[in-house]
């Protein structure tokens, strides 16, 4: 317990570090998310703006990218992550490889939300002459919005996980913490008290992800 309380400083520095890295990454990775999910509703065959070269691709980018293990994803995007943030490792490059894999793995979940709208509601919007754009912001995304929260709110649980292993590229957030002052120094105080830190974390948010969802519902 003493330990604890001497690294009491740094475990308040590495719960910033968790939210600043979630934060970024779920506002970047969740306008990407949007825009893959929106992309793939559009496109498919059938949709209003239907296209099938682009559905194909960006199907085929979800699928390959989705299934890879975010450990072994981290390691390949580094190259990526140079060239594009200047650096492979800390806190920038980390955010960058978690905002591209949350943006195919949200793009799904973005899909699978707008094909939960009733179809005869976006022809009724098209037998008036509303165009793609408003049918999008005025149709399709209110429409969705319920299931697009309880979307988000799940991806925030996987942002935190995906955030746990920045410590391997030189990042930090709580999992790096555990790992670094925990672990390897064999300290279970300290290591427990990172994982109930991100447990309250977490907690808070599903809580709130449920109720923003429950108004969304009862409009």
């Amino acid at each position: 317990m003493d330990s604890l309380i001497d690294l009491w400083p740094e475990l308040w520095v590495a719960a910033g570090e968790t939210l600043y890295i979630v934060g970024l990454t779920l506002f970047f990775g969740g306008i990407g998310g949007l825009l893959v999910g929106l992309g793939l509703y559009l496109t498919r065959a059938g949709s209003i703006l239907e296209n099938r070269p682009v559905f194909v691709v960006l199907n085929l980018l979800v699928n390959i990218v989705r299934p890879i293990p975010f450990i072994i994803f981290l390691a390949a995007a580094q190259p990526l992550a140079r060239v594009v943030v200047g650096t492979g490792i800390g806190n920038a490059a980390i955010i960058f490889t978690i905002s591209l894999a949350a943006s195919f793995a949200m793009g799904r979940i973005v899909e699978q939300n707008l094909l939960t709208v009733t179809p005869g509601v976006i022809e009724a919007a098209r037998s008036v002459g509303a165009g793609p754009i408003r049918i999008i912001f005025t149709v399709l995304l209110p429409e969705a919005l319920g299931p697009l929260i309880l979307g988000y709110t799940f991806i925030f649980v996987a942002l935190v996980d995906m955030s746990a292993v920045a410590g391997y590229v030189g990042g930090g957030g709580l999992g790096n913490f555990a790992l670094l002052y925990g672990y390897r120094q064999f300290n279970p105080v300290v290591t427990w008290a990172a994982v109930l830190l991100i447990i309250v974390l977490v907690q808070l948010v599903q809580f709130l992800g449920n109720w923003l969802a429950r108004k969304a519902f009862r409009r």
